[in-house]
């Protein structure tokens, strides 16, 4: 009996991971995005982020669900360590995971939930599947579009957001915490079906 209910338990727990670097310098950056979905996410309740092991989390219950958020401390090339301790430490299997990353690929503010695939060039991500050993976990993607010059990704990606981009930016942001919570509440494949198109 015991036994069932732990395990019941651990499914009923998520560890959703924004990407992004630590620090007031990265804080509005394209490439912070992750950490500022999961700001978004818990605005209008009283949970709040915790300075932790690898990173600051929070934990935030919906629908009977636990959702584990953590924002890693060990900048982007090390996102690794920081999940998989989170992993074991709540006891959290890999298919209740959902990584939330900056995508150079999509248009500014598209949204795309995936179950799984490759890191796309993404340091993040790279190091995430290289520490888990598979690239078989949840992620979901949030366009920051390709507008840069030549040569000058990283100015790019580490750059602010634009006055003109803001208001997009907190459009999208609210869909993405809605799309967050159906993974925990309906599963990948069905939220997948329900928000990719829009």
């Amino acid at each position: 009996m015991v036994v069932r209910k732990f395990a019941s338990s651990i499914f009923m727990k998520y560890l959703i991971v924004g990407l992004g670097n630590p620090g007031d310098k990265y804080a509005n950056t394209r490439h912070n995005i992750g950490f500022k979905v999961l700001e978004e996410l818990i605005k209008e309740t009283e949970t709040k982020f915790d300075v932790a092991k690898l990173g600051h989390v929070a934990h935030h219950k919906f629908k009977g669900r636990t959702l584990v958020l953590l924002q890693p401390s060990t900048f982007m090339n090390l996102s690794g360590k920081a999940v998989n301790y989170w992993m074991q430490q709540e006891k959290i299997p890999l298919e209740n995971v959902l990584i939330v990353t900056d995508d150079l690929a999509l248009p500014l503010g598209k949204l795309r939930l995936k179950s799984k695939g490759s890191d796309g060039g993404h340091n993040g991500l790279t190091d995430i599947a290289a520490t888990l050993a598979t690239q078989n976990y949840s992620r979901l993607r949030f366009g920051i579009s390709n507008e840069f010059a030549k040569g000058k990704q990283v100015d790019y990606v580490l750059g602010e957001w634009t006055n003109e981009e803001l208001p997009i930016l907190k459009e999208r942001m609210k869909i993405a915490t809605e799309i967050i919570k159906s993974f925990a509440t309906l599963g990948v494949d069905r939220t997948m079906s329900l928000w990719n198109n829009k």
